[in-house]
C-alpha cells in the first residue's frame, strides 16, 4: 500500500462521511448535488440564464464530466 492509495481512500472516506451527514440533516443546500446546482444556478423555478457567457460554469462542469467519463471508462487522456 503506497501513500497515494492511502490519500485517495482518506479522501473518499471524508466525502462519504460528509455527504452522509448532509443527507441525514436534510437541510437545503447541504449535499454536494445541491451545492453544484447552486453554483450552476440550476433551479426549477428560476428563469435560465440567457447569455452563453453567464453559463460558463455549466460548460466547465459539462466538459469535466465528459472527460471523467472518457478517462475512467475508456482510458482517454491518460
Amino acid at each position: 500500500m503506497n501513500g497515494w492509495l492511502v490519500f485517495w481512500l482518506c479522501w473518499a472516506a471524508v466525502f462519504v462521511v460528509g455527504e452522509g451527514i448532509a443527507l441525514a440533516r436534510t437541510a437545503p443546500g447541504d449535499t454536494l448535488s445541491e451545492q453544484v446546482w447552486r453554483w450552476l444556478r440550476v433551479d426549477p423555478g428560476r428563469t435560465p440564464l440567457s447569455s452563453p457567457l453567464a453559463r460558463w460554469p455549466s460548460y466547465v462542469v459539462g466538459a469535466l464530466l465528459v472527460w471523467l467519463l472518457g478517462h475512467f471508462l475508456l482510458g482517454w487522456w491518460t
